[in-house]
């Protein structure tokens, strides 16, 4: 007579999700650490130390430090997300499908292929809507890969399905507040972002929602007000804060309020205060865009390349960062290193084990073109610059990247065709500024440097 089924005694998440564990302190420190994955307030890392300390047979919480050092978007983090994933994979032999699929999905982002992790995440989400991490992952690898379609979607599919009484309903909400955004959806974007940070004020995927509605309709001092307002929750101990004050610095340089800008640079984007790429990155698209207004930052360009020396394995990792190692190059006029920088992408791209890489492609038809026009513009060939960066614009989205963020690419073009002079160009994008910002101070800086009329 055979044995009678063994009930599993496995837990189950707040959001009624089976867990791989039936150790209830393991279970708390994960959720712990998920919250702080969402509100990016404080480190999960700790929290999931502790919960492979109480359940050291239970892959969740390597698979969770997995992500956390995958969404970092930094080549010399792989080896470790790496090491998490093949110590997680035979835990996972037993575990509930929905852990397994993230390590399947993981494995994708580790080896390079984004699309396929996100769809597989979308699989997931159709039996799992209230998986929180399936939802934050695929929405951070939608933005490296441009899909803002998805942003918008994959939320909208999974949010009817959420109890509002849960903590992170707010964070759904700011990641579907910033979907409706990267789709022009700017009224929808800001009162769905405002109605997250209503519920909770450590939303900071809303708060950065409702900055980038505001900023791209040019709505500077509105901009400048709201991050004003909620400092208090984003600016202390949380990952999110050193690109909210970038977002400070970019509404005061539309409103050409340099000297503020400068010290927001010094208080909170240079040094110590920027220690991730990421962060650094932001720093150097900030730089730029006072650079193409003539303002003389050759020297912080310096100190920032200074800070941090790039590792070799990061050329050609993804074409968003090294357009922007590109920018600390040329604006600190190391010309030669910047050369040398296009020269190693190009080199990785053309590699044929890069081929099922997400990046592969995008490196080759859009990083390198970019590249090549803002080499050119430093150099002082602005006509090959206009040429080389009108020809490659209308596939700039598939960077990756916000509106915000790839609007350097609109600027430096700009730039160019006020030296080439090339009036078309320079008309033509002054009037798509002019539709979105109208009559801002720095729309009206850019329309003195073509030497256009505005009226």
């Amino acid at each position: 007579m055979s044995s009678p089924p063994v009930p599993c005694l496995c837990l189950r998440d707040a959001r009624d999700q089976r867990l791989g564990t039936a150790v209830r302190e393991a279970a708390d420190h994960a959720e712990s650490a998920l919250a702080r994955m969402m509100s990016f307030q404080g480190s999960p890392l700790p929290d999931l130390d502790a919960a492979r300390s109480a359940d050291p047979s239970w892959a969740l919480p390597l698979l969770m430090q997995a992500g956390h050092w995958l969404s970092l978007d930094e080549a010399t983090h792989l080896p470790r997300a790496l090491a998490l994933l093949d110590e997680a994979a035979p835990l996972c032999a037993d575990a509930p499908p929905r852990e397994q699929a993230h390590l399947t999905a993981l494995r994708a982002v580790a080896e390079g292929r984004w699309q396929q992790a996100c769809r597989l995440w979308d699989e997931l989400l159709l039996e799992h809507p209230r998986d929180a991490l399936a939802l934050q992952w695929a929405h951070h690898w939608d933005l490296c890969l441009g899909d803002t379609i998805s942003l918008r979607l994959r939320p909208a599919r999974s949010l009817p399905e959420w109890d509002e009484s849960d903590p992170l309903f707010p964070h759904m909400l700011g990641l579907y507040a910033f979907g409706l955004e990267e789709n022009n959806l700017y009224p929808q974007a800001e009162d769905v972002g405002r109605r997250a940070v209503g519920a909770s004020p450590s939303a900071p995927w809303a708060v950065h929602a409702v900055a980038h509605a505001l900023d791209m309709q040019g709505r500077f001092e509105d901009g400048t007000a709201w991050l004003r307002q909620h400092q208090p929750r984003w600016a202390e101990d949380n990952a999110f804060a050193a690109h909210l004050w970038w977002h400070m610095a970019l509404f005061r340089l539309e409103a050409l309020d340099l000297p503020g800008v400068h010290r927001l640079m010094d208080a909170h984007l240079t040094g110590p205060a920027t220690p991730t790429l990421a962060q650094r990155l932001d720093a150097a698209s900030l730089l730029w865009r006072m650079h193409l207004l003539g303002e003389d930052v050759g020297a912080r360009f310096v100190q920032l390349l200074h800070e941090a020396a790039v590792p070799p394995e990061e050329a050609g990792h993804w074409a968003f960062n090294d357009v922007h190692l590109m920018l600390a190059y040329l604006g600190a006029g190391e010309l030669v290193q910047a050369e040398s920088w296009l020269a190693r992408c190009a080199a990785r791209a053309m590699q044929p084990e890069e081929a099922r890489r997400s990046n592969h492609a995008v490196a080759r038809e859009v990083g390198l073109p970019v590249m090549r026009g803002l080499l050119a513009l430093a150099r002082g060939e602005a006509e090959q610059a206009v040429t080389t960066l009108q020809a490659v614009r209308p596939m700039v989205r598939r960077l990756g990247g916000s509106h915000v963020q790839r609007d350097l690419v609109d600027q430096s073009l700009m730039a160019a065709a006020a030296q080439a002079p090339h009036a078309p160009v320079g008309r033509a994008l002054l009037n798509e500024r002019l539709m979105a910002k109208p009559a801002t101070p720095l729309t009206r800086r850019w329309a003195e440097r073509l030497r256009l009329s505005l009226s």
